[in-house]
């Protein structure tokens, strides 16, 4: 399905007509983030652009860096505090997350996993409620940790949650054509954070700042952002 072009700018409080029409029909609709049903009417809950996915999926594109957990996504947590076999974690939302010692691979009460105050941590959220703390694992469905854990000898920067969405999108192309300029490692997190790591600080410190102007540069420009980037990072070198 394709993404439609959609710059309808929604207040606060704006009723959605769009989605409405479709249930009149008595066809189903997808509400994402930014709406909410208010009894017989769609409206939007925070400011942004109205997004439609087709047929039948919409939600409010906003510029937000405050993240509101939902479960299943992954995100990147520092630990800010250790309680008894608890590690606690600052996933940037209102509440603090809790990560038990026993979710990661291979950890047991004899073989604890080694995690430290001020560790950045890459977990995928398994609880997500807005009555309950936010759960942390760091292993699959299968128990295997694949690329969750501790992330060691990187830099974390903070974005909005749009750029991380950008970034993310199946057709952006923006990762790509940067891996072809510098090799660097990323992880990416639903939360507005990223990790990221190159060979040196240098390069490490170029790839933030190609990933932070991307949210201001069109998706033509995104070749010539990389370009621009792998270009300055071979003459500073040299």
């Amino acid at each position: 399905m394709e993404l439609e072009n959609n710059d309808n700018a929604v207040l606060a409080g704006d009723i959605m007509t769009e989605p409405m029409d479709i249930m009149q029909v008595n066809k189903k609709v997808i509400l994402g983030p930014g709406l909410r049903i208010d009894g017989n009417t769609i409206r939007a809950s925070k400011c942004g652009q109205l997004k439609i996915k087709a047929p039948n999926t919409f939600w409010v594109d906003a510029h937000q860096r405050r993240y509101v957990p939902n479960r299943g996504e992954l995100v990147i947590g520092v630990v800010i505090a250790k309680a008894g076999d608890i590690f606690r974690l600052d996933i940037g939302s209102n509440d603090t997350a809790s990560l038990s010692y026993m979710a990661f691979e291979g950890a047991t009460k004899k073989n604890r996993p080694d995690v430290n105050v001020g560790d950045i941590v890459y977990a995928r959220l398994l609880i997500a409620h807005s009555d309950v703390e936010p759960e942390l694992v760091c292993v699959d469905s299968h128990g295997k940790k694949g690329k969750l854990g501790v992330l060691h000898e990187g830099f974390m920067l903070c974005c909005s949650l749009n750029l991380v969405r950008k970034i993310l999108n199946p057709k952006c192309t923006f990762l790509s054509l940067l891996a072809k300029e510098l090799a660097f490692e990323m992880a990416a997190g639903m939360n507005g954070r990223i990790w990221i790591r190159g060979k040196t600080i240098k390069e490490t410190i170029a790839v933030g700042n190609a990933i932070l102007a991307l949210e201001y540069v069109s998706n033509d420009r995104i070749r010539d952002l990389c370009t621009d980037i792998g270009a300055y990072v071979s003459g500073f070198v040299k």
